[in-house]
């Protein structure tokens, strides 16, 4: 499943990551630790042997593999805490974030100018929830997860959280340790206090409130029976109506993933419902990793009565990737014969994606988003690496019109009602630090004051240089350059090269205080968009996806091979970084060029593709990489499987691989099969390491401390295998 909780503050951060605990005392030297031992597992497909001398590991509560980890885990925490100048970037980590009073996360606002959020003070090590009456009301403290940190011994975090349109109750889902299972809680924001019990397998914040605020319509995954496999966890999800307070025996299904009627959607999607002001209802059907859906309307009167009467607005063969409604008007953003995106318009009551008035067609920009306000449409457009805003009047042949915003960079909507006039937005670029800003009515942009301002927010000398890169096949990829001001191109810079590229997802432009530690050693950070991501639009998506997936990693190699060429940096300096499925693309570009890089770190990675469809996440991730079941898409995982392609008698970068133990996306295996495949393979002599973290995931919710300790250990790392003076393990 992609990454849906991740705010814009987890990607400024890049904080999909895991706590450094390391244990005290001596530690076992390299040739002491473990060797694991090879029990291979082969398998064919439509012809094909692949071998997994390591598929015992996939047991991870054995004694034999739980030992060869905690093992291997320690010596690594324990070598990475032993470099010289580790600690300072610890330091500089420390100083960057408490310079501002606060740090601000998701961001809700509510008739009555009401204001919920999540914020992180100085001291605090993890986010809170907060309630402020007003821009310049006092602050009221909703939910504090460290209280549940002390009373249980585990990090706990907020997932997510949805108020009731008058303000009254707010339900939010608190997990802990990384698992993501969340509890569904809802407070009374008058008492402060928790109405009804908590409710299990709530895992995303699909919360649908009615306009009355005495309902809400909430998501749920099934429960398990006793011996179903576990590639059944994310099936037949639930739609339930609930009343605050209400427990289990008060849930009322409205709608199942599997079942026959109105709505019909396959098992493995995820049914939402959404209220609108006026009573409307529309029900969605996601896969989870998708961007496109399918989508059926009704009205809460008939939901109540128990005669929904569904009827469908769209189909997921009709590309459409943004729903948003004022009145009785539909507005859709679709990609089906326009690549870059076209907004569709028509009536609720007959609304035809073939037919539908065509209000914004495609153009050179990207459309990427739509949030409908009661004053205008706001859309947002990718022109180049730069968001821009646009308003559509509701008025009969209106054009969009430019907001001028006062940093270039990228936003997202982090509040619109269609009862309420403006949008807000989170605002921040490579070099400016993240705001939340309020846009009117008429057209004006003001800081809303909620992110606190800082120090470093907007350093003088930093710049970043944008470039398109030419690949394999001669298509262009852009790459951002983040660096200081006059950064001499002679080959010596230590580098560490970003990305992604899967389900679409874009690195656009953020703010990192990481980064500002990372340069202000001497480093230069480069992000590359390559396909996979969907930069240029969904063909740019589709060239990176399933069958044509090495295209990722071969355009990621060409911007590495470029930033060599221009003598940014050398193989000698260069390190790449990726998390999750941006395994993947570390993955592949390190076994597929060995040469090329110092040092690789793929964290939370997606590294064994062949035996994802396997778990319980891999099922809801066959549109995006394909099946094993079908000979195109076991080819497609096998060639994006970076354990497949370890090659013994190899010289090999250095690796750091990070994972929680936790983790429900990518099993911790993915990372604990690779490092002893690599550690049996590489003749290089480099550091093959493996840093697990026993109380974290996939970094959703990761605390300060995790994300800080994590991030100095990498940088250390990549300095370390760099040889820049400085940076070398202690005895």
């Amino acid at each position: 499943m992609k990454p849906q909780a991740l705010t814009r503050l987890t990607a400024q951060l890049l904080a999909c990551t895991l706590l450094a605990a390391g244990s005290a005392g001596a530690q076992p030297s390299a040739a002491e630790l473990p060797v694991a031992p090879v029990r291979n597992v082969p398998e064919t497909f439509f012809g094909t042997t692949v071998n997994d001398p390591y598929r015992d590991f996939e047991n991870t509560r054995t004694p034999a593999v739980a030992a060869w980890m905690k093992a291997h885990s320690d010596a690594a925490h324990a070598t990475l805490r032993s470099i010289s100048g580790r600690d300072n970037f610890r330091a500089q980590l420390e100083r960057y974030d408490s310079a501002a009073p606060g740090r601000v996360g998701s961001v809700t606002r509510l008739a009555g100018d009401l204001y919920f959020y999540e914020k992180r003070g100085v001291d605090d090590d993890q986010f809170k929830l907060y309630l402020r009456r007003g821009l310049q009301g006092a602050e009221q403290l909703l939910f504090d997860p460290e209280a549940l940190r002390k009373r249980t011994g585990k990090p706990h975090a907020i997932n997510y959280f949805t108020p009731s349109p008058d303000g009254r109750w707010v339900a939010l889902g608190v997990s802990a340790a990384g698992y993501e299972d969340a509890l569904l809680r809802v407070l009374d924001t008058e008492s402060g206090r928790q109405v009804g019990p908590e409710l299990p397998r709530v895992l995303t914040g699909y919360i649908g409130w009615t306009p009355d605020s005495r309902h809400f319509f909430v998501t749920r995954t099934q429960p398990l029976k006793r011996g179903a496999p576990a590639t059944h966890k994310y099936m037949r999800s639930m739609v339930g109506l609930m009343r605050p307070g209400a427990g289990e025996k008060d849930i009322r299904r409205i709608l199942r993933a599997g079942d026959a009627g109105a709505v019909v959607m396959p098992a493995t999607e995820f049914p939402i419902v959404q209220v609108l002001p006026d009573g409307r209802v529309i029900a969605r059907a996601i896969d989870g990793v998708s961007s496109e859906f399918a989508a059926w309307h009704s009205t809460l009167a008939a939901l109540q009565a128990g005669k929904p009467a569904w009827k469908p607005l769209f189909t997921k063969a009709d590309g459409i990737t943004a729903l948003a409604l004022q009145g009785d008007r539909v507005y859709a953003l679709s990609f089906k014969g326009a690549s870059r995106y076209q907004l569709l318009a028509g009536r609720l009551s007959s609304f035809d994606p073939a037919t539908a008035q065509v209000l914004v067609p495609e153009s050179a920009r990207v459309l990427t988003d739509i949030a409908a306000a009661q004053d205008a449409l706001y859309l947002q457009a990718r022109d180049g690496n730069v968001q821009r805003l646009l308003k559509l009047a509701y008025a009969d042949g209106a054009t969009p019109q430019e907001v001028q915003l006062p940093v270039l960079g990228a936003y997202g909507f982090a509040g619109a009602q269609p009862d309420l006039p403006g949008v807000l937005i989170d605002l921040q670029s490579w070099t400016r630090e993240r705001q939340v800003y309020a846009v009117a009515a008429d057209g004006s942009v003001a800081n809303t004051g909620l992110q606190p301002a800082g120090p470093f927010d907007a350093p003088a000398d930093i710049v970043a240089t944008e470039v398109m890169v030419k690949s394999h096949d001669g298509a262009l990829v852009p790459m951002s350059i983040i660096h200081k001001q006059g950064t001499q191109l002679d080959g010596r810079n230590p580098t560490l090269l970003y990305g992604y590229a899967s389900y679409g997802v874009t690195e656009e432009p953020f703010f990192s205080i990481g980064r500002l530690a990372w340069m202000g050693a001497g480093g230069v950070f480069a992000v590359a968009n390559p396909r996979g991501s969907s930069v240029f639009g969904r063909e740019w998506h589709e060239a990176g996806k399933q069958a044509t997936k090495p295209n990722t990693w071969r355009d990621f190699i060409a911007c590495a091979e470029w930033l060599i060429a221009r003598k940014w940096t050398s193989p000698a300096r260069l390190g790449i970084w990726g998390g999750s499925a941006g395994g993947i693309l570390v993955g592949r570009a390190m076994t597929e060029r060995p040469d090329l890089f110092a040092a690789v770190v793929p964290e939370v990675g997606s590294l064994d593709m062949v035996r994802m469809e396997t778990t319980p996440n891999g099922v809801p991730n066959i549109p995006e990489f394909g099946s094993r079941k079908t000979e195109a898409g076991f080819r497609a995982l096998l060639a994006m499987s970076t354990y497949a392609h370890i090659q013994d008698g190899t010289a090999y970068p250095a690796v750091l691989l990070t994972h929680g133990v936790n983790d429900p996306r990518v099993e911790v295996w993915n990372s604990t099969k690779t490092a002893a495949r690599l550690k049996a393979a590489s003749t290089s002599g480099k550091p093959v390491l493996l840093r697990l973290e026993y109380d974290s995931g996939h970094g959703i919710g990761s605390t300060k401390t995790q994300v800080f300790d994590e991030r100095a250990d990498l940088f250390a790392f990549l300095m370390w295998q760099f040889g820049v003076p400085g940076y070398a393990p202690k005895p």
